[in-house]
């Protein structure tokens, strides 16, 4: 059995082909390791000596450039412990008790400089955590060779995928907000430079909901199945600037030969499950555009657990270290 392992923003989710399950990160924080491998048996419908690999994310995987046996990686594979993003303590825990256990793991790399996609892109020092490989992984399993994947939740980031291989990806503090998480705009490097927050704060606060009075993912939709144009108006933004962002992955898929009529275009994460936003997102790329669900990354990464097993030395351009 493979089993996939999505760090996420708001949960450490898994899963099977078959199975999926996931655990908040507060409440993975205080895991102990048979409580674990107990809740992994119990929700994927499997025995732990059944485990033939894992594959994980964890973080930005900024310290990793391939795919990397869990017992080889250096600081969890990041470069630092700070960045952006929350720190809760879930993600850590349940990487420390896989590794812990000596199941066969293998830690998946972010997108970043020096990965080998279009040198150009290299501007940036991030372009995507590594459960984004997770997901174009996914779509890649499904035949298809040249794509564009925006996952789209507490942030957004978008990754292009042409024959077979990422070409780059634009990370959630660049451009596209997410429902929590931003780019620092002028306002908000003023309030950084006057002491009134720090740079991380100001990015997990400049997503689309500080323009609404509500305070989480769960009451913004709510809001917007309520009719509320506050609600609809976020969701209308976040649709417009995914959908530019997109446009500019397009440009970049042109100049590896990728022409417009042939790739396809998918969306992941929480926010790709509202029909709203897939549907402003197709009316402004004038592009059909396929729903993934929140699922995806995990499933994917599960698919890289099996191939790894089965010997194959590169995943979407990502070299598999042995």
């Amino acid at each position: 059995m493979f089993i996939g392992v999505d760090h996420g923003t708001t949960a450490i989710r898994f899963a099977t082909r078959n199975a999926y399950f996931e655990i908040p990160r507060g409440e993975a924080a205080e895991l102990e390791e048979e409580t674990l491998f107990e809740k992994i048996e119990k929700e994927l419908g499997l025995e732990r000596e059944e485990i033939k690999m894992l594959a994980m994310t964890y973080s930005m995987g900024d310290g990793i450039e391939s795919i990397t046996p869990i017992e080889r990686t250096r600081n969890r594979g990041l470069l630092s412990e700070t960045g952006a993003g929350e720190h809760i303590g879930g993600g850590t825990r349940v990487f420390d008790l896989i590794r812990a256990s000596r199941i066969p793991a293998v830690v998946i790399p972010g997108v970043h400089r020096g990965s080998g996609c279009d040198p150009r892109l290299d501007v940036f020092s991030h372009g995507a955590s590594p459960e984004k490989i997770g997901i174009a992984y996914h779509v890649f399993e499904t035949g298809v060779q040249n794509f564009i994947v925006s996952d789209i939740s507490s942030n957004t980031a978008t990754l292009a995928v042409a024959n077979g291989r990422v070409i780059g990806a634009i990370d959630a503090c660049i451009f596209a907000p997410g429902i929590h998480h931003g780019p620092l705009d002028v306002e908000a490097i003023r309030a950084v430079d006057e002491g009134r927050c720090t740079a991380n704060e100001a990015f997990a606060h400049a997503g689309v909901i500080k323009e609404t009075p509500y305070k989480t993912m769960g009451e913004l939709i709510n809001a917007y199945r309520r009719g509320k144009k506050d609600a609809l108006r976020a969701f209308d933004t976040i649709s417009l600037l995914s959908a530019m962002e997109i446009a500019g992955m397009k440009v970049l898929m042109e100049d590896y030969g990728v022409r417009r009529e042939d790739h396809r275009i998918f969306l992941s994460g929480t926010i790709s499950e509202i029909d709203y936003v897939v549907k402003k997102i197709e009316k402004h790329l004038q592009n059909c555009v396929v729903s993934l669900g929140g699922m995806s990354a995990a499933l994917g990464l599960s698919k890289i657990a099996e191939s790894v097993y089965n010997g194959q030395k590169e995943i979407l351009g990502i070299k598999v270290e042995t």
